[in-house]
């Protein structure tokens, strides 16, 4: 049942510790080309070696076949009703082809992290100006009415910067959330803008 779940890349073999020579009574898949009557794994052998109460199940652990595939497998030990270890299901999942799969997808789903940008995606043009003036003024921590004039000009600033005002009716609505006229929002962009074009002229003079 589980590899007709999991497909041909899935082993289930069932191991019977009455004789730990030809432990292996019955073999589902062929990851591993194991046949019945193959012994006891090292794994296992190690795990038994331990108290009856110290052995545990051995849950997704990396093993790799005679030809070098790496596997994904796990171990259950099976007792009997007095919990002694008498035999073991395991379960062996060819990952090769997924890791390979992995690398691809890892290099395709990275980033350049020396142009990380950040860019939201809204619906109205009312939301795209209300999502850049909240990210402003969340950088100041404060509501608009205690923020300082210089505060403020350093909002709009920051607004100018990212291109807010390039939008029709951006001016009347950041007027309304600083507390000011738009016609006071217009002088600290010209003031802004003066001061931009002024140290521009000045780098390219020097």
């Amino acid at each position: 049942m589980l590899v007709k779940m999991f497909g041909s890349r899935c082993e289930v073999a069932v191991h019977d510790f009455a004789d730990l020579k030809k432990s292996l009574i019955h073999l589902a898949g062929c990851v591993t080309e194991r046949k019945i009557g193959s012994p006891i794994t090292d794994l296992v052998l190690n795990e038994l070696a331990k108290k009856k109460k110290d052995i545990e199940d051995i849950p997704s652990y990396k093993t790799q076949s005679n030809k070098g595939n790496i596997m994904k497998s796990a171990t259950i030990f099976l007792r009997d009703h007095e919990g002694k270890v008498i035999g073991a299901l395991c379960i062996n999942y060819d990952i090769s082809l997924l890791m390979q799969f992995g690398g691809e997808i890892e290099e395709f789903i990275k980033f350049d992290d020396q142009h990380t940008k950040s860019e939201n995606f809204f619906t109205s043009v009312q939301e795209v100006i209300h999502g850049m003036v909240d990210q402003v003024l969340d950088g100041f921590k404060k509501a608009p009415s205690l923020m300082s004039l210089e505060e403020k000009v350093e909002c709009v600033r920051q607004l100018e910067e990212k291109g807010t005002f390039l939008i029709k009716g951006a001016t009347d609505y950041v007027a309304s959330v600083l507390g000011v006229s738009k016609f006071t929002v217009y002088n600290y962009l010209q003031k802004i803008r003066t001061i931009n074009e002024f140290q521009t002229e000045e780098f390219v003079e020097h």
